[in-house]
């Protein structure tokens, strides 16, 4: 007896510890420190660098290999990216076939010197844009490692989002130019090739040193350490100043951010405004008359800031810049690269989205190459709210999304939104799903669970998912748990699938002086339904009937009477009610009245008497 009980502890304590271990793991993800300096010659654009990063593995596994990203590596004839914009139907026209057409002098490129780990050399090969290194020792879990890195680099012509000379005679644009290490969640690796889509990386630390031409001025990721070492201090906004010697070192550093931007030019100046609790806001850009609108752009950035904190949570860095480059608008931590010869509305818009990818990407981050319109088309959707805030448009806020989103599903180029980033068959299939369905796919939230459960949700999706790379799963779960609703029916139908939104009025009758409307589903995707009848002398009634499936029902957020219906379920098509008053006595009846659901032919949801 003495045996078996000592055995049956040994195997709860064995057992129990195991099962400690694997199920109270939680979640877990990787961490980087980067130092680099980086001696930058503009005579003939490359740049040499030497790069050390630290690299923390939280994970369960042992890494035996680690990948980075060489993404100036695409901009060579016959890479991957230039294939793809050659070959695919709707080709990106700042791309087309221009890398096909590059000389040596004009492509972009990294070549790695020497690599070592904690001093041992490592053996490497690469991939075009990738990086393959087989490690000298295992990285177990729970251990760092330092990576040192000696690498040369060129800069590529001006051809999409980085790269030297673009359009509005910007010096440098750099974005994606350093090699990046890839990121290594619970799904493994990430080190897909680079053809010009999205990015995903680790958080950590950046120092940066960039030594440059003196007359040159650098805007970037992160807090100048040296600006009165430079002779060029935040508060001189806009002044030159004469600087000792050839070549300057300017001294960054960036705190939990997943990659590190710059931009430089010898004509930039350089303005400051401040939101109230909030980051300093700088803008950098070339004066002149097509950059007019920039002189009123710093007031109302501050404002959308303001805006944008209130109603989707706080900015957590001291610093965020608007930088002239480029070749559109792309966000990077703490700053976004923008063309900048812009009318005012058009300069603000692109502030205000490129600012807000700071919330869906900079700092929530999710894996763009699956999860594109959880960034794209969350900023999307709260750009048309800031905006419309900001130039009194209340009253077509979304208006746009869902107009977008319904020529898409006409086009004949839908594609799931669950396929890869890289791998939809056109550019706009990408372009229109991920910002405009993904936009909607939180608009409709307004119509599930109500106006303030949405934002009360999304604010906690914020806050509980920022710094954490959250998936589809994890956003749609903190909206079930502030609605008390089941939702992952609608992840299913709107992420995994093509199926619209259309429902219809089928047939108005009068019954035992009562009217029974007949509603039809007409599209494949079910929704519940409001419904608003409105009777002969004004009143109006709102007549609910929610869908099985969600178990429950949203509050009534409205000042009218609402008359909660049986459950529809899924599989029947039609959907019978009765209004207590005879047909004559109504005026109207009519599905969605506020338009918060996305059906795609609005012009059977109403009824007229």
């Amino acid at each position: 007896m003495k045996y078996n009980f000592t055995y049956k502890v040994f195997c709860l304590l064995l057992f129990g510890c195991y099962g400690s271990f694997s199920f109270s793991q939680g979640y877990w993800q990787q961490r980087v420190e980067y130092k680099m300096d980086i001696d930058f010659n503009v005579d003939n654009h490359q740049y040499n660098g030497t790069q050390s990063l630290k690299y923390f593995n939280n994970s369960p596994d042992t890494l035996t290999k680690v990948f980075y990203h060489l993404y100036f590596n695409a901009f060579q004839p016959n890479s991957m990216m230039d294939t793809r914009s050659r070959t695919i139907e709707d080709p990106d026209g700042r791309v087309g076939d221009r890398i096909s057409k590059l000389n040596d002098s004009e492509i972009g490129w990294h070549k790695i010197e020497s690599l070592n780990q904690d001093g041992v050399a490592l053996a490497y090969n690469i991939e075009g844009t990738v990086l393959e290194v087989k490690l000298a020792e295992p990285l177990i879990p729970g251990s760092a490692t330092v990576l040192n890195m000696n690498f040369q680099s060129q800069v590529p012509i001006q051809i999409r989002r980085s790269g030297r000379d673009n359009a509005e005679g910007i010096d440098y644009s750099m974005a994606q130019w350093y090699p990046k290490i890839a990121e290594y969640d619970e799904k493994g690796w990430h080190a897909h090739p680079y053809i010009g889509r999205e990015f995903y990386a680790p958080w950590g630390d950046f120092e940066v040193n960039l030594t440059i031409d003196k007359n040159y001025v650098i805007a970037a990721t992160g807090v100048l350490q040296n600006p009165n070492e430079i002779g060029y201090g935040y508060e001189d906004e806009g002044v030159k100043v004469k600087r000792k010697g050839k070549s300057l070192t300017w001294k960054f550093k960036a705190e939990k951010v997943h990659d590190f931007v710059w931009a430089a030019d010898p004509d930039y100046i350089h303005k400051i405004a401040t939101v109230k609790n909030g980051p300093e806001l700088h803008f950098f850009y070339q004066e002149g008359e097509k950059t007019e609108a920039w002189k009123e752009l710093p007031d109302l950035a501050v404002k959308a800031f303001e805006y944008i904190e209130e109603n989707f949570g706080e900015y957590p860095y001291p610093h965020y810049s608007v930088i002239q480059g480029g070749d559109g608008g792309m966000e990077y931590p703490m700053a976004t690269l923008i063309t900048g010869h812009r009318n005012l509305q058009s300069l603000v818009g692109v502030t205000v989205h490129e600012a807000l990818h700071s919330w869906y990407q900079g700092l929530l981050a999710t894996n763009e190459s699956y999860y594109a319109w959880m960034d794209e088309g969350f900023t999307t959707y709260a750009t048309a709210e800031t905006t419309s805030h900001i130039f009194d448009r209340s009253d077509r806020t979304q208006a746009r999304n869902f107009k977008t989103y319904v020529y898409l599903t006409q086009s004949g180029k839908e594609e799931p939104l669950s396929t890869h980033s890289d791998h939809f068959n056109t550019n706009s299939a990408y372009g229109l799903g991920s910002y405009y369905k993904g936009a909607i796919a939180l608009a409709q939230m307004n119509y599930l669970i109500g106006k303030e459960a949405t934002a009360r949700a999304l604010k906690k999706y914020y806050y509980q998912w920022r710094f954490k790379h959250p998936d589809a799963n994890d956003w749609i779960r903190v909206f079930e748990k502030e609605s008390g609703l089941e939702l992952d029916w609608y992840l299913d139908y709107w992420l995994n699938t093509t199926h619209t939104i259309d429902y219809g009025i089928n047939e108005v009758r009068e019954e035992d002086d009562n009217t029974v409307v007949m509603l039809k589903r007409e599209g494949m995707m079910p929704m519940p339904m409001d419904v608003l009848v409105t009777f002969s002398d004004g009143t109006k009634k709102i007549y609910y009937a929610p869908l099985g499936i969600m178990r429950g029902e949203k509050s009534n957020e409205t000042d009218l009477e609402r008359i909660i219906l049986p459950d529809w379920s899924w599989t029947h098509r039609y959907y019978e009610f009765t209004v207590d008053s005879s047909k004559e006595n109504i005026s109207s009846i009519e599905i969605d009245p506020d338009g918060y659901m996305a059906d795609v032919r609005r012009e059977n949801n109403k009824w007229e008497n």
